[in-house]
């Protein structure tokens, strides 16, 4: 059984210990305490002493990072657009610098065992994704593969 990890890299508009990236964090400890509660959520990477890698550096802003693994897409694609995540989408303005054209700001892929995950993947499969466009290695919820590589429209 494969499971499908996403990897989401921003910019924060003000230092971490400042007040609206205090309550950015706060939003996000919630959203993951939320996440858990669906049964979908594997698990959750912290970024804690992780190298900053150089796309997340460009910018004046803050580099943030998240890697968690799903079980599946269509509950990882439910949950983002749904709840208080959904609204923290709406509400990023307030946290995180604008996005110049073309940013991606997370990838998505498949991997047949949770230990296949982990930072260095991640930053490889975005890295592949800016340079490729979405394939099966590495994609997005606009050009999204199922497990066995074919496109899917995910809802």
């Amino acid at each position: 059984m494969a499971f499908v990890a996403i990897y989401t890299v921003g910019r924060l508009n003000h230092p971490y210990n400042h007040p609206a990236s205090s309550e950015f964090f706060e939003v996000g400890n919630e959203i993951i305490h939320q996440a858990a509660k669906t049964g979908q959520l594997i698990e959750v990477f912290s970024p804690e002493g992780v190298p900053i890698p150089e796309e997340a550096k460009k910018g004046s802003g803050f580099p943030v990072l998240t890697l968690t693994i799903w079980k599946n897409l269509e509950g990882l694609y439910r949950f983002t657009y749904s709840g208080l995540h959904k609204q923290a989408l709406r509400d990023r303005s307030k946290w995180m610098e604008p996005y110049p054209d073309k940013h991606l700001s997370y990838v998505v892929w498949w991997a047949e065992k949770q230990k296949d995950v982990s930072w260095k993947e991640a930053f490889k499969r975005y890295n592949f994704y800016i340079q490729n466009g979405p394939t099966p290695f590495a994609f997005d919820f606009k050009a999204a593969f199922d497990e066995k590589g074919e496109t899917c429209l995910v809802k």
